[in-house]
């Protein structure tokens, strides 16, 4: 757009461009918008970005660590006091500048780092509510048996034992119905029932009954994150087509459920009404009826049936309401004789609506072409709140009423926009215009001016005004005095040219050539035209293009009556006496013969929408659930929704109670005694699984990044004979390990003291080094970092500046950096080292906390990991090995996701580690599927390894975390790969059947416990190795000039 706005230029482009601005933003001021404008290098839209959206401020980096001068009531005041204090670094306003983040260059101008951030910016606000990881998500690694624990109340999850995530999705979402719950937890049978029952059905639904209780009783009161159903699947797995289905339907599966559920529960019934169906609580609580009236051949009839879950189709309609509109009338409607009104078709009309009524939405269809059923992703809208008055045969006669002024309004709108549109698409050959805007041309068109004879002074100014090239966008925009707003005598082109002319130009006017009136004209124009009938002709013309403008916009004002009298049609206040509030969504991702299931449930106490994923379960929103559940955008589509009335609404949020006040507490102390104990006895086993696992990791020796074994040693053995704790001894294994990795800092520092040590003796020494070195260190951490330059890799204590550690951390650390054992290198050294020992001994648990400082240390350890995984993982990646790359780059995102929980500056750029990851998942998908299709066995076992291996977990751990956008689009994209290869005729039927045995693990998401095996572990030999590697290879991505490392 740019090249196109530099080619036109000129004074005229620049208003339009103004004006357009103005109508777009709604803001009317023309220096504000010309500013904005020049900023964007003349882009209209760049220009328009800038001033509608409001870029992401940099976070502000507070300083918690103290200037090298404050170090009164400090560790540090251990040492000698007659040594003068360091002044504090110079630059002090330097000191107190925002910190920028890792790998931004602070050379871009402010307006280009927004606009280079502002796609970013856009899709964090639309997850604004999902930055930090929800509650209760489960970590793809799961290192520990106590990260599976329960918080407090929180739901639980489900685990999956084999595409059973369709078995989690609708239990789920019947536990978190109070009124459904208390029945199951509550079932029992009198003793000569059970003996009576000799029917295989009766046995097994009284069987399967029994297993649902235990299920419902542990998600009560289980201590684990998630529950196993594989009792209560058994049951379901013999009666279904087959043990081998993939993946079962929610729907023939819900209802199945259902039968079940209602037939164990009328053996209850039996007892004092045999037969009665009315009683089964079941029927009351998911069953209603309605009553469906027609003709038929000329034959009235009229019935009422018995619905458990309704089925609605999907394909034409945009919402539910219109999808319910469809089901309840079929056929037309119409008038017969005058003497009576006959309709052909029939009307259905809800008779008793149960209090928790489902809908089925129909989102799958047999293709005859392709003899296979396909999905339909169309979009789909549903409210949280629905009326079900306009259903109801009670308001029978006022909706048949309603339903008539409806036709006649929509009839009326099609007449009015069959008008309106031949106003807008005017004329009778093949290409149609707007009339109003054929009648603006033709007024422009007489009122160009002809071409006449001008002088020969006139010919060549304005042959230099032609002939020369036009101004650039930006040129014009430079002299804002040159664009008038207001009307002026002479036309733009000429005040464009009057104000951008020079005395030099007017100089050389006379040596240009003459041009013919021909080459002059840039627009038809009529050759002779009086005054008389040009006014007759603009008369004319303006009144009837006013006449047809009033003409369109009656049109427009009438259609848009219309449609709002629709739209209030149905919003009578008699007819919102009924209303039923969402519960649940059953969710459905991938196609036909493959997918994935999750449910969104509303929880009534916390009042929040809520995401059940298998074992994961996590807070959600209105916004989230839009998005899944929609359609139309995606793969995933709500594929069941679950409304309750009023009654049970308020049913599971009785009185004050909630999660925090021991809801379902108090459900587990109303259980029979024996639901009890079995509660009881799992996290009893929960306990025991718990110490074992504690016991095998007491045996197995912890990898740490200290590979040197003997400077993992108690470092006090040289210094007394006082015994460390163990807290202690593992704080120092990492310490002692940051200090060696610095001990040519450290070395440097000392040697620079060689005077002091001289003249003052080695404690004066040791104080003027540490106080040095701080000071330095100091000044490195305040440096504006750039993309191919982090401080934080140089130094620990660089790290623990930028995030603000405790003084009495960062005192200690650098303390001990003068403590390490291998700065011996001569009698100076080992003198400081023994002092500097003799100081750390005499500080003691009250100076610092050593729980805090190994927390720190472990903190800077893992950055530095992550560092070395990511930048072996960008190597890699550059030399094409991107199965090594992507297993660096995934260790490294879930390691780095623990850091920035911590604060935005404690690891590294989390969109970098996942830009790399997304494309090497996208080369290897592409690796692995042109192996598939090669149909060799070799390269398709080649293929389905490299498939089963890294892709799926790598996939399945992305779901885990706040999966973005981009992320998201990368999934769908490498499923789709895969899912195009249903059905093709050049694959033979064995790898059809091995695809069909891959797409439900990569479609359906499975949230089982994933661990990919870490890395082999790549180790620096100094800061400096890894600071010129991090160099080398920022710079190659980002194209940034090398620099030196300090």
């Amino acid at each position: 757009m740019t090249a196109e706005l530099r080619a036109r230029g000129g004074g005229e482009d620049c208003q339009v461009l103004l004006n357009q601005m103005k109508e777009i933003t709604g803001i009317q001021d023309s220096a504000f918008l010309l500013a904005a404008l020049k900023a964007a290098d003349g882009d209209l839209m760049e220009a328009v970005t800038f001033l509608t959206e409001d870029p992401t401020p940099e976070p502000v980096q507070s300083s918690a660590a103290a200037e090298p001068s404050a170090w009164e009531g400090s560790v540090v005041g251990k040492l000698p006091q007659d040594v003068s204090a360091v002044p504090a670094p110079h630059n002090q306003d330097n000191l107190c500048t925002d910190t920028v983040r890792p790998l931004e260059s602070p050379k871009a101008p402010a307006a280009e780092r927004d606009a280079a951030e502002r796609p970013q910016d856009a899709h964090s606000a639309e997850n604004k509510n999902r930055s930090k990881r929800k509650r209760c998500e489960v970590w793809g690694e799961n290192p520990k048996q106590n990260d599976w624990r329960r918080a407090d109340d929180w739901p639980v999850g489900m685990k999956n034992i084999g595409n059973t995530c369709w078995f989690s999705a609708v239990i789920q979402s019947l536990f978190q119905l109070p009124e459904f719950r208390r029945l199951v937890l509550g079932y029992s049978l009198p003793q000569n029932v059970l003996e009576s029952c000799h029917s295989h059905t009766g046995k097994r639904n009284i069987a399967f009954m029994q297993e649902l209780q235990c299920l419902f009783a542990l998600m009560l009161g289980t201590w684990r994150k998630f529950v196993d159903p594989s009792a209560a699947l058994e049951l379901l797995r013999d009666v279904f087509r087959s043990a081998e289905q993939p993946q079962q339907d929610v729907s023939e599966f819900t209802h199945k459920l259902l039968d079940w559920l209602e037939d164990a529960f009328q053996l209850t019934v039996n007892v004092t009404s045999p037969g009665d169906k009315s009683e089964n609580p079941m029927v009351q609580l998911f069953y209603g009826t309605f009553l469906t009236e027609g003709v038929h051949e000329g034959n009235s009839f009229s019935k009422i049936e018995t619905f458990g879950q309704y089925p609605l189709q999907v394909n034409g309609y945009r919402n539910l309401n219109e999808c319910l509109e469809g089901a309840m009338v079929e056929g037309e409607m119409d008038e017969a004789a005058a003497s009576q009104s006959v309709k052909y078709g029939q009307e259905r009309w809800f008779t008793k609506l149960p209090p928790v009524l489902t809908f089925e939405l129909s989102r799958f269809e047999f293709n005859q072409s392709l003899g296979q059923p396909e999905k339909i992703h169309t979009k789909l809208e549903f409210p949280q709140t629905m009326y079900m008055d306009r259903y109801l045969y009670c308001n029978k006669d006022l909706i048949q009423m309603k339903r008539e002024e409806m036709k006649r309004l929509k009839e009326k709108m099609v007449t009015l926009q069959q008008k309106l549109e031949r106003y807008m698409e005017y004329g009778s050959g093949p290409a149609r215009f707007p009339l109003p805007d054929m009648l603006q041309y033709v007024l422009e068109f007489i009122a160009t001016k002809p071409t006449v004879a001008v002088s020969c002074a006139q010919s060549s100014q304005t042959t230099l005004l032609h002939s020369q090239a036009k101004p650039r966008v930006l040129d014009v925009l430079s002299q804002p005095n040159s664009i008038k707003e207001g009307t002026d005598t002479r036309t733009e082109d000429e005040a464009f040219f009057v104000a951008n002319s020079s005395p030099q130009q007017n100089s050389n006017m006379e040596l240009q050539p003459p041009v013919s009136p021909a080459e002059l004209s840039e627009h038809p124009a009529p050759h002779v035209v009086s005054e008389e009938e040009l006014n007759l002709v603009q008369t004319c013309l303006q009144r009837w293009r006013n006449e047809i403008e009033q003409d369109v916009q009656d049109l427009k004002e009438s259609i848009a009556g219309i449609n709002l009298s629709i739209e209030q049609m149905y919003r009578d206040p008699l007819l919102q006496q009924v209303p039923y509030h969402l519960h649940a969504v059953l969710v459905h991702e991938g196609q036909a013969n493959a997918g994935h299931y999750w449910a969104f449930i509303y929880d009534q106490a916390r009042r929040r929408w809520l995401k059940y994923n298998d074992i994961s379960v996590t807070e959600s929103s209105w916004e989230e659930l839009e998005r899944e559940s929609f359609g139309g955008l995606r793969n995933a589509s709500a594929y069941c929704l679950m409304y309750i009335s009023d009654q049970v609404s308020r049913g599971g949020a009785d009185g004050d109670e909630g999660p925090e006040a021991g809801q379902f507490q108090k459900e587990v102390e109303a259980l029979s005694p024996e639901l009890r104990h079995y509660i009881q006895e799992d996290n009893w086993r929960l306990e025991q699984e718990a110490e074992e696992w504690d016991e095998e990791q007491s045996c197995k020796i912890p990898q740490m990044e200290p590979s040197p074994t003997s400077e993992l040693q108690d470092l006090s053995s040289e210094s007394g004979p006082e015994q460390s704790s163990l807290c202690e001894q593992s704080v120092r294994s990492l310490s002692s390990e940051h200090a060696r990795i610095a001990k040519e800092q450290t070395a440097k520092a000392i040697a620079n003291t060689a005077d002091a040590y001289e003249k003052n003796g080695v404690e004066a020494a040791l104080c003027e080094a540490f106080h040095e070195e701080y000071s330095r260190l100091y000044l490195l951490s305040k440096e504006t970092p750039t993309p191919q330059n982090d401080a934080r890799l140089q130094h620990v204590l660089i790290y623990f500046l930028q995030n603000n550690a405790p003084q009495q951390v960062v005192e200690r650390t650098l303390l001990e950096q003068f403590a390490d054992k291998n700065l011996s290198y001569d009698e100076r050294s080992i003198s400081i080292m023994k002092v500097a020992r003799a100081k750390l001994s005499e500080i003691g648990p009250d100076d610092v906390d050593m729980e805090e400082y190994k927390r720190w240390h472990e903190d800077y350890s893992l950055f530095r990991k992550v560092s070395i995984y990511l930048l072996t993982g960008l190597e890699l990646y550059q030399n094409r090995k991107y199965q090594e790359s992507l297993t660096y780059l995934v260790y490294a995102y879930q390691s780095n996701t623990k850091l920035l929980l911590k604060g935005t500056n404690r690891g590294v750029s989390e969109s970098l580690i996942a830009l790399y990851r997304r494309k090497c998942l996208l080369k290897l998908n592409e690796v692995a599927a042109s192996l598939f299709v090669s149909c060799e066995e070799a390269h398709v076992s080649e293929g389905v390894s490299i498939l089963n291996e890294l892709i799926i977990p790598c996939m399945h751990l992305m779901n885990n975390f706040e999966i973005s956008k981009e992320d998201l689009d990368a999934i769908e994209i490498m499923r789709n790969r895969w899912c195009s290869y249903l059905g093709r005729e050049d694959m033979d039927a064995k790898l059809q059947m091995k695809l069909g045995e891959l797409l439900p693990r990569l479609l359906d998401g499975s949230t089982e416990v994933i661990v990919l095996k870490e890395p082999p572990k790549i180790r620096p030999n100094s800061p400096y190795d890894l600071c010129s590697r991090f160099a080398a290879v920022m710079e190659s991505i980002h194209g940034a000039s090398a620099v030196a490392v300090k």
